[in-house]
């Protein structure tokens, strides 16, 4: 029986990091089923799990592994399944961070699909932070869009890096972050996630996905998530285009609860359900008339509890 870290998915087959530094392919052992949550993958990266040996002839190292058990997981952040069902699938576990890389334009990061992933990222206990991409780029215009992001985003306290992957700008101020903690990188196609990772560490030579001009959109590079150990210590785990990634099974009561500048107000209101869209004596609207509360965050807030008619449906 040994242990380890499982650092690559493939929906059948799982690498998985030995204790002793070896890399090995697994399966799952039949019977495995995890109780936490109704999920299509019992084990995903980042997993700790225990493993027995057996001899396969099919291997080039000619033994395989089967996983007989995942140990708890301190947090996880799952996405929708593609079937119809209500099941989800785990994106990655046992995280330090989560970094979502967003751009202003080249193409455009809707603030309410940025608020849909710092809200999951909450909801499952980690912490997060804005990684915005390609200043090298921006107008004059972009920048004053950029000021109003970072105005919303620090004022309620998420660390904002401003970086260039392709100018190599900023980004050791972003890896000294890194060092010795599992972090996660996230974004819509072509914002540029895996050039940041590139710059990050060169070793991974990732591949990166051109853009279409005619829709400034990228073409998705990397279909499952893949954890990376970073030459100075730590890892990074590349994530699989997240367009079904969003709150999960969340009563919309709870929903306000993830948002920090409306959390401190939530004792105010004069109803203790207040719903914080048509009730009197509401803090959190009061806060919202008075420009406390950005426009954009209601508006994400009032997407996500659904009285918002469909709109900040990016991704």
């Amino acid at each position: 029986m040994g242990k380890g870290l499982v650092i690559r998915s493939t929906g059948s087959w799982y690498s998985v990091k030995t204790d002793s530094g070896e890399i090995l392919d697994c399966r799952i052992k039949g019977k495995l089923r995890m109780k936490e949550v109704r999920t299509t993958n019992p084990v995903a990266v980042g997993d700790r799990v225990e493993f027995e040996l057996q001899h396969d002839e099919t291997s080039k190292e000619g033994v395989t592994g089967i996983i007989s058990s995942v140990e708890p997981r301190k947090n996880y952040i799952i996405r929708k399944a593609s079937n119809l069902s209500k099941e989800s699938q785990i994106i990655a576990s046992n995280i330090d961070h989560a970094y979502i890389v967003v751009t202003v334009n080249y193409p455009v990061t809707l603030p309410g699909f940025i608020d849909r992933y710092l809200i999951s990222a909450m909801a499952y206990r980690i912490p997060a932070s804005l990684v915005f991409n390609k200043i090298d780029l921006y107008t004059e215009k972009d920048y004053e869009k950029l000021e109003e992001y970072l105005n919303t985003y620090e004022s309620i306290g998420y660390k904002c890096f401003q970086v260039s992957a392709e100018k190599n700008f900023n980004i050791d101020s972003l890896r000294s972050e890194l060092k010795d903690k599992i972090s996660l990188f996230s974004g819509l196609s072509g914002v540029g996630k895996s050039s940041i990772l590139n710059r990050l560490d060169p070793t991974l030579e990732l591949k990166t996905g051109l853009i279409s001009d005619h829709h400034q959109q990228g073409k998705h590079t990397t279909t499952f998530a893949e954890m990376f150990e970073m030459k100075g210590g730590g890892y990074l785990i590349d994530t699989p285009g997240i367009r079904g990634f969003g709150v999960i099974d969340m009563e919309k009561t709870e929903i306000s609860h993830y948002f920090p500048e409306m959390f401190g107000l939530l004792g105010q209101c004069r109803f203790f359900n207040c719903t914080h869209v048509h009730e009197p004596g509401c803090a959190v609207k009061s806060a919202w008339e008075k420009g406390e509360i950005p426009e954009t965050r209601y508006e994400s807030y009032l997407s996500l509890i659904g009285e918002d008619n469909g709109r900040y449906r990016q991704g």
